[in-house]
C-alpha cells in the first residue's frame, strides 16, 4: 500500500508540474531567434521537472518513513544503484549539451560576419542590412540599401531576415530587446552581428544593457515590426532626398551620416 501511495503522490505532483510548465511552453515567440530560445528552455524544462518530481519525492519517502527511526543504519554500498544513476547522468548531460550546442550554433542566436542570411530562408529572399550605432545616449539605424537614416526608433519587416550591423562611436554599449530574444554588444572601432527574422508585427522596448554613463537609464528606443508593405511604404516616405536626410516616422528627425 505504502508504495502504492508514492507512486500516486508522484502522479499528482507531476500535473501539478505539467500545469505550471504549461505558461512558459505557450510563450508566443515574435522573432525566430526568440522561438529558438524558448524552444530550448522548454525541452530543459521537460527534462528538469521530472528529475526534480522524482528527487523530492524519494526524499519526503524517506522522511516520512524513518521519522521515527533514532538508531539508523550505515547505508549499504549499492554498485548496480551507482552505476545507474551515473549512466542517467551522464545521459541527461549529453542531451543538455547537444540541444544547447544546436541552438547557440544557430546563425539566427549567433551570428559572424560570413553568415550567408539569404540561405537561411526557403525562399531565399533578400535580408535587409541595418547599420545600429550606439552613442551617449540614443541609438542610430542606418539601412544603406534605401539611404534613410533614423534615431532612436528601428523599424523592421515581418517575414524577411534582418542582419544588424552593431557598433558604437564613443565606448561600451550594448543592443538588448528581451521580448525579441535579441542582444549585442556594441564596441567603438567593433562590428558585431545580429541575425533574425520578425514574425508578427508590433512595438518592443529597446535597452542599452551596459553600464554606459549618467545617461544610461535613458538610452531607450523602440522597434516596430510592420507588414513588408507598410515597411516598403515607410521607406519609401522617408527615403533619402537632396539634402540626404531623412525623418522617422515618428516624428524624430534622423542624422544624415
Amino acid at each position: 500500500m505504502k508504495g502504492k501511495r508514492v507512486a500516486l503522490l508522484t502522479l499528482f505532483a507531476a500535473a501539478l508540474a505539467a500545469v505550471a510548465v504549461e505558461p512558459a511552453a505557450a510563450q508566443s515567440a515574435d522573432t525566430t531567434t526568440e522561438r529558438l530560445i524558448w524552444n530550448l528552455n522548454n525541452q530543459l524544462m521537460y527534462i528538469a521537472v521530472p528529475i526534480t518530481i522524482l528527487v523530492e519525492a524519494i526524499l519526503f519517502y524517506t522522511v516520512w518513513k524513518f521519522r521515527n527511526n533514532e538508531s539508523p543504519l550505515p547505508t549499504k554500498e549499492n554498485r548496480r544503484l551507482e552505476i545507474t544513476w551515473t549512466v542517467a547522468t551522464a545521459i541527461i548531460l549529453l542531451f543538455v549539451g547537444v540541444a544547447s550546442y544546436q541552438v547557440l550554433a544557430d546563425p539566427f542566436v549567433t551570428a559572424t560576419p560570413d553568415t550567408d542570411v539569404d540561405s537561411l530562408t526557403e525562399g531565399g529572399e533578400e535580408a535587409l542590412e541595418v547599420q545600429v550605432t550606439a552613442q551617449k545616449y540614443n541609438w542610430q539605424f542606418e539601412y544603406p540599401e534605401s539611404g534613410v537614416t533614423n534615431a532612436n526608433t528601428l523599424v523592421l519587416p515581418t517575414d524577411r531576415p534582418v542582419r544588424l550591423n552593431i557598433t558604437s562611436t564613443d565606448w561600451l554599449h550594448a543592443f538588448h530587446v528581451p521580448s525579441m530574444g535579441l542582444k549585442q554588444d556594441a564596441f567603438p572601432g567593433q562590428s558585431n552581428y545580429l541575425i533574425t527574422e520578425a514574425t508578427d508585427t508590433g512595438e518592443h522596448q529597446l535597452y542599452c544593457a551596459e553600464y554606459c554613463g549618467v545617461g544610461h537609464s535613458q538610452m531607450l528606443g523602440t522597434v516596430e515590426v510592420r507588414t513588408q508593405e507598410e515597411f516598403q511604404t515607410w521607406l519609401d516616405e522617408n527615403g533619402a532626398g537632396d539634402s540626404g536626410n531623412a525623418t522617422a516616422g515618428n516624428g524624430t528627425a534622423a542624422v544624415s551620416p
